[in-house]
């Protein structure tokens, strides 16, 4: 298979449902799916086996016990899994327009990886969208968003698609070319060469700490956010601190200064993480 797609959730079944019908509609097929599930209840299983029947290749549910914020070591054990040499990163609240794998592996290329960004969207219209509204695309329409009572914005530009104005807005735009765990993908020999997400971070830049450490290996980075569009749904983060921050924080700057690239706590400790 070309490219393995993996989802972040944790009891979040509506949301998920939305994406994973975003990715049935996909302009190609032939991708596999693994669910990132970082502690969800049976609830989540039902909506992942609901869904066995609509992409070419299984559904991979990658799950463990409900041990508080532990994205970096579900995401770890998930690349673990996977069964293709290039790998989409995206979250369980991110709709992707179905050109988005696509997308993605237009521009994927060796020594780089990808950046995407996401539309975000309130909860009034988050809740709005239908399962019609994902598989017709309508969602997308910045005509229906705005009489879904989205306001109107500059922002809302993402949502025009024209390969020639995406291009140019992606070479325009002051937004850097981070690593970001709703929209990016990479090679998986890359990934595994940093040692994967750090497992000593919880909710707050382990993303970007990831492509920061892939930045120190000597990889570049391309801007693919206005060309690989997804929604992002709205939700609540009651898992942010300011001591998790501080934490995080200090962990970056640390490896920033001294060009770290391959962190100890990371996919070769998924069999005993320290936590």
């Amino acid at each position: 298979m070309k490219i393995s797609i993996i989802i972040t959730t944790y009891n979040s079944q509506e949301w998920l449902k939305k994406v994973l019908l975003g990715f049935s509609v996909q302009t190609v097929d032939d991708f596999e799916i693994i669910i990132a599930d970082d502690g969800s209840t049976y609830e989540t299983k039902a909506v992942i086996d609901s869904f066995s029947a609509r992409f070419t290749h299984p559904i991979i549910h990658v799950w463990h016990e409900d041990n508080g914020f532990q994205k970096s070591l579900i995401l770890n054990k998930a690349i673990l899994k996977s069964n293709a040499e290039y790998l989409l990163f995206t979250d369980g609240d991110c709709i992707p327009r179905n050109d988005f794998v696509a997308t993605h592996l237009r521009f994927k290329e060796e020594g780089f990886f990808l950046s995407g960004g996401y539309f975000k969207l309130p909860m009034t219209v988050s809740k709005l969208i239908k399962e019609e509204d994902i598989i017709n695309q309508n969602c997308f329409s910045i005509s229906w968003l705005k009489g879904a009572g989205l306001p109107i914005s500059f922002k809302l530009i993402k949502l025009i698609k024209n390969y020639y104005f995406n291009s140019f807005m992606n070479w325009l735009t002051p937004t850097k070319r981070t690593w970001n765990g709703h929209n990016s993908s990479g090679f998986k020999k890359d990934i595994i060469a940093v040692n994967g997400f750090n497992n000593d971070m919880k909710y707050g830049g382990l993303d970007r700490e990831l492509g920061e450490r892939l930045d120190h290996l000597g990889l570049l980075s391309k801007q693919i956010r206005y060309s690989a569009i997804c929604l992002h749904l709205d939700h609540e983060r009651g898992y942010a601190s300011p001591e998790i921050w501080k934490k995080n924080n200090a962990i970056r700057a640390f490896n920033r200064k001294n060009k770290v690239i391959k962190i100890e706590n990371g996919i070769t400790s998924v069999d005993s993480p320290k936590m």
